[in-house]
């Protein structure tokens, strides 16, 4: 093997390329490019060449293989990219692009599994549950994205869409989803979901971190957004519990930094779980916005 082994996150505006030494899992390199995205698909294409290359001169090699953290999926039946917030790398083959552009073995994966990668291999979950067998990890933000990792490795399913929690329904009948079905998780309990529930009570527009500050001051309105937040995410989590039973869940993203969230948090999950007990544990993460460039890393920590 490589003595090193590397990871981009590919990011709307920025472009960064890690390089960790196999022997110690530290980084040694850690460089950006803005990514351009303005410019086209083969453009990026280049800018990622670019940071390659300058990262390899730093360390006097070259990669065999590089692992990619992505806005998006790659489809595994027909070889594209599909729900990318860059948009011009839907419906591109990026692997084989990637591969052919750079002369290395390219593994894709979406930013929701690199950041449950790792949290597993490098964060909160090598440190205080580092024999978890199977860890689910939570992006709750403007959207709601999910990874699932399986004995250190992320798992994709048949159509590339495992770990898509944010896209089943949640409250029949609620908000319209992107994605064409109203009251989906995302639809509920994002920041958008809750920031839009509050203005439907008080007809007044806050963020997030306003609401919860108004909670703290006791709004009603405010309250019940937050109590709102709290039902709805036992009840999502719950239905993973009864599906995958991790270990350990994290939760990353704006929403899972509101404390509101991990008080009692029993009492939330328990009447929707097939079991009288919660040993599951659910943490914050650790690894703040690093989380995509370690994971995509962690991609090709064993096969480069």
């Amino acid at each position: 093997m490589d003595r090193y082994y590397w990871g981009v996150d590919l990011g709307g505006t920025k472009i960064e390329c890690i390089v960790i030494d196999r022997n110690t899992d530290q980084p040694i390199v850690r460089e950006r490019i803005e990514t351009e995205s303005v410019k086209g698909y083969q453009h990026i294409l280049g800018q990622i060449k670019i940071l390659i290359e300058r990262c390899a001169n730093i360390v006097g090699h070259y990669p065999n293989a590089v692992g990619f953290g992505t806005p998006g999926t790659l489809d595994p039946v027909h070889g594209v990219m599909k729900n990318c917030n860059t948009t011009a790398l839907n419906g591109q083959p990026l692997d084989k692009d990637l591969n052919e552009t750079l002369g290395i073995h390219a593994v894709i994966a979406n930013d929701a599994n690199c950041f449950a990668l790792a949290e597993t291999h490098f964060g909160v979950v090598k440190r205080i549950k580092p024999e978890a067998q199977i860890v689910f990890g939570i992006i709750m933000g403007t959207g709601v994205g999910s990874g699932i990792v399986v004995d250190g490795k992320c798992l994709y399913g048949c159509h590339g869409i495992a770990g898509e929690w944010g896209h089943n329904v949640l409250e029949p009948n609620g908000a319209d989803c992107y994605c064409g079905k109203q009251g989906c998780v995302e639809t509920v309990i994002s920041g958008k979901g809750l920031e839009r529930y509050y203005y439907e009570l008080s007809s007044q527009a806050l963020s997030l971190p306003e609401i919860v500050e108004q909670a703290k001051q006791t709004n009603h309105e405010a309250v019940k957004t937050i109590t709102r937040l709290r039902e709805y995410f036992g009840l999502a989590v719950a239905r993973i519990i009864n599906v995958l039973d991790p270990e350990i869940i994290v939760i990353g993203g704006g929403v899972g930094n509101i404390e509101a969230l991990y008080q009692d948090i029993e009492t939330q999950i328990l009447p929707h779980l097939f079991n009288t007990e919660l040993n599951t544990l659910i943490v914050k993460p650790e690894l703040g916005d690093s989380a995509g460039v370690y994971g995509a890393a962690a991609l090709v920590k064993n096969i480069s």
